[in-house]
């Protein structure tokens, strides 16, 4: 019997360390993909808001629908270490709301621990989810919902004072009680910075090498995601490519009647059809 993946287990890896792989998933099938992988652990990122349904940013994403993923992926990798992400306006309007929110993820999905973007504005955030006794993973550098303030999908702290915002946002997350941070697209020499100064452990996705592992959106690992590509994501296949090759040979299958061959379809057991026919001419 597999061993179900705990946040003790996570910092024994820190304490080794031995690198964690961590990835989206909004599915059962892609989630038992990602268990059997080997992957440690899945965010159910509130990026399914653009990689699933459409939408240009992941602000129009509910709490409903991240919830309902959640509760997919739960199903589909039951030892993996499963984290819900709280979309746009879930947690901003109080610690209750945060509180609350944060609950249901555990009450109606199963998942192991909440994420939530911010810094030094969201500690109290932070710090009253930890105190209901949920594990709280903090978001620092780009942090998506916020990207307008930001000037867009743009890497932070490539000054010296944003860096130096950053490391602060980074502190701010470990005292109010975070058990894990995610660091977005910052120079790496911020990132070792943060790796270098907290004791929680410190995951980094477009933030370089010197953390304790990598988080990465399935959806641009595959080459699903077709609108953009990030600087700091690497392709391991083309699923558009493959996908679409296969669709294209289907429908070329269909017009020209290669689809379905007598391997695809269902024969009459022996003497049926005979009976068939004189059954027709009555």
């Amino acid at each position: 019997m597999s061993k179900k993946m705990s946040i003790h287990d996570l910092y024994k890896m820190k304490e080794a360390r031995e690198k964690i792989a961590w990835l989206t998933s909004y599915d059962y099938p892609t989630a038992q993909f990602a268990e059997a992988a080997g992957m440690e652990m899945i965010l159910v990122g509130d990026s399914l808001g653009m990689c699933v349904y459409g939408y240009k940013s992941t602000v129009p994403v509910t709490m409903d629908t991240c919830i309902r993923h959640s509760d997919a992926v739960r199903r589909g990798a039951p030892d993996t270490f499963v984290v819900g992400d709280m979309p746009f306006l879930s947690y901003q309007a109080s610690d209750e709301q945060a509180v609350m929110n944060a609950g249901r993820f555990l009450k109606e999905a199963d998942v192991d621990a909440i994420k939530l973007e911010g810094g030094i504005r969201v500690a109290s955030r932070i710090q009253a989810i930890t105190n209901a006794g949920i594990n709280v993973i903090g978001h620092i550098g780009l942090t998506p919902q916020s990207s307008g303030q930001l000037g867009g999908h743009k890497a932070q702290g490539r000054t010296a004072e944003d860096a130096q915002m950053v490391i602060r946002d980074a502190q701010a997350v470990q005292e109010a009680g975070a058990k894990m941070l995610l660091v977005e697209a910052v120079p790496p020499e911020v990132t070792s910075c943060i790796w270098n100064s907290l004791k929680i452990p410190v995951l980094g996705i477009g933030a370089g090498v010197n953390c304790d592992g990598q988080l990465l959106i399935v959806s641009d690992l595959i080459g699903q995601f077709q609108a953009f590509t990030p600087k700091f994501v690497k392709k391991y296949c083309n699923m558009a490519e493959i996908v679409t090759n296969a669709m294209k040979s289907y429908v070329a299958d269909v017009k020209d009647s290669r689809f379905p061959g007598d391997e695809h379809i269902y024969k009459m057991i022996a003497g049926e059809e005979e009976k068939l026919n004189n059954l027709l001419r009555i």
